[in-house]
């Protein structure tokens, strides 16, 4: 599978990785990272996890729009949220892994059609799209 680039960004992480800072090249973002406490850091900081929850709500929430617009499945409402649970945890085979669960509400939109936006949506995002095989993603309508 081939993918048309349209837009790339670049990001320097420097110190020691989850205990040290993230920069957008462009200079527009830094983050302090700390590994959390339920992983023996300070939890004084902002970690890899949390980064990730915030893009992959956001692209899903967008994907969403998009797939009801273009199918016309119907409309996404203004008060529509994603909230995207990351977990992570060592792995039965070694290493490290994620778990991801992404809690969907569409206000005043009736279920199934607020169940085939967030099917589609996931056709379309690409953090769907990245992990699809990889990890756990569970989707819920709230």
């Amino acid at each position: 599978m081939s993918v048309d680039t349209k837009y790339w960004t670049e990001a320097k992480a420097t110190g020691g990785g989850r205990n040290g800072l993230s920069t957008l090249v462009n200079g527009q973002l830094t983050i302090t990272h700390a590994s959390p406490k339920e992983l023996g850091g300070s939890g004084l900081g902002h970690n890899p996890e949390e980064l990730f929850a915030l893009g992959y709500a956001a692209c899903y929430l967008g994907a969403m729009r998009f797939a009801a617009t273009s199918e016309k499945l119907g409309t996404v409402p203004d008060g529509a949220t994603v909230n995207a649970h990351v977990g992570i945890g060592a792995r039965s085979d070694g290493g490290f892994g994620l778990k991801v669960k992404l809690v969907v509400a569409m206000p005043g939109v009736d279920r199934a059609v607020a169940e085939k936006i967030a099917e589609r949506g996931h056709f379309i995002c690409p953090y769907s799209n990245a992990t699809k095989g990889n990890i756990e993603v569970v989707t819920e309508i709230a």
